[in-house]
């Protein structure tokens, strides 16, 4: 279980965004604190995995506390200006949402971290391609809606036939599971790689021509 820490000076804000942590399957909102020293007793107190920080607090800027708090930080603001942005950055900050910020933006970034966390969690040294799934994991949340021309419907469906793949899969594979085109199996596979989701290789079969094989990275 995930647990998170929400900050905010009001108390309907603090509200909301904790019902919402809890509605995260695998996350759990441990506390409520309002200004920047109570954050940090909280910090000190509860051990939070995460930290839903507002910047603009009482008595400290939410970013000047994320410098100094050891959880990771989502920073969720009004602050619009760029300078912000690249201090909260500067600071450790894994995201940056502007308020008001829908429930369904910030629920798919909690989303987002638990499935980073989760990827996270694997014994073992990390390779380039962990790593680069774990930042592909964080990213899940913003993926950019499907290239015009390309239905939404099946482009989640190609990319949770490559998610549920234990081996690398082709385009005629995914086209003969799911019962579309060969040619149209190929333009979503192609869109995942380009967004990072999917890894792409070469593939050499018994005719010498290289076929295009897809493997699922993360987010």
């Amino acid at each position: 279980m995930i647990d998170v820490l929400v900050v905010a000076d009001d108390f309907r804000v603090a509200q909301v965004h904790s019902a919402l942590v809890d509605g995260v399957d695998g996350m759990r909102c441990v506390g409520v604190a309002r200004d920047g020293a109570e954050t940090m007793r909280a910090v000190q107190r509860l051990r939070p995995d995460l930290v839903l920080l507002d910047n603009y607090l009482p008595d400290l800027p939410g970013i000047e506390l994320a410098r100094k708090i050891t959880a990771d930080v989502f920073l969720v603001t009004a602050d619009t200006s760029a300078e912000s942005l690249r201090a909260a950055l500067a600071a450790g900050a894994l995201q940056y949402l502007i308020k008001p910020c829908s429930a369904e933006q910030l629920q798919a970034r909690l989303r987002a971290y638990v499935r980073y966390r989760t990827l996270l969690a694997a014994d073992g040294d990390v390779t380039q391609d962990g790593v680069d799934r774990l930042f592909a994991a964080l990213r899940g949340a913003d993926r950019p809606p499907p290239p015009k021309g390309q239905s939404a419907a099946t482009a989640r469906l190609v990319r949770q036939a490559l998610q549920r793949a234990d081996i690398a899969r082709s385009a005629s594979d995914i086209a003969d599971e799911l019962g579309i085109a060969r040619a149209t199996a190929q333009r979503y596979l192609a869109t995942l790689a380009d967004e990072g989701q999917a890894t792409m290789a070469l593939r050499y079969g018994s005719t010498g021509r290289p076929e295009h094989e897809y493997r699922w990275s993360g987010g």
